[in-house]
């Protein structure tokens, strides 16, 4: 086999096996409290800049004030600045508006260092126990409560590969008896 082709082949087992680690777009991710954003006005540089989601809910942008951002997408957010620049600060603004983090997640219970961590996209369960150092040598592996942002009740869940993790989760994994 040439050369050209084993570097072409290695090169395509690369991208196929870097493919699986890209990030997904969070496309109906809603913003709440401490998420930070970027907004971005084309051709305002002192327009644009990375906010972040005060207690109320809102973005404290220049020139127009306070915008509502809690519950929006980052899409629906990007029209509220759009509108708002367009009643009399702008002729026809174009902004982005991105999310650059996200509510931090809570682990709590049986892993090695419990605490607050980032949140990031496709974020599992097992994903969040490494990130904590893994499970302490009591940890029930099988189970995870979790309690999701905004709700005041914990609900257990098997402990699988697949079990995803939201922005704001606190998640305790509990101790096994035998």
């Amino acid at each position: 086999m040439s050369r050209s082709i084993r570097i072409g082949l290695l090169a395509a087992t690369l991208a196929f096996a870097l493919a699986g680690f890209a990030p997904q777009a969070v496309s109906d991710y809603r913003l709440a409290s401490a998420d930070k954003v970027r907004i971005d006005v084309f051709g305002e540089d002192a327009l644009s800049g990375e906010f972040t989601v005060n207690a109320e809910g809102k973005v404290a942008l220049p020139l127009i004030g306070e915008v509502q951002a809690a519950g929006l997408t980052g899409a629906q957010l990007q029209d509220a600045v759009t509108q708002a620049l367009s009643e009399g600060y702008l002729n026809q603004p174009r902004v982005t508006a991105q999310v650059l983090t996200y509510r931090p997640i809570y682990i709590l219970g049986e892993v090695n260092r419990p605490g607050e961590y980032p949140y990031l996209p496709d974020l599992t369960v097992l994903n969040a126990v490494a990130t904590a150092q893994g499970f302490t040598y009591r940890a029930n592996a099988r189970r995870v409560f979790v309690r999701r942002a905004g709700s005041q009740t914990e609900e257990p869940q098997p402990l699988t590969a697949n079990t995803r993790v939201s922005p704001g989760d606190t998640l305790r994994i509990g101790e096994r008896y035998f």
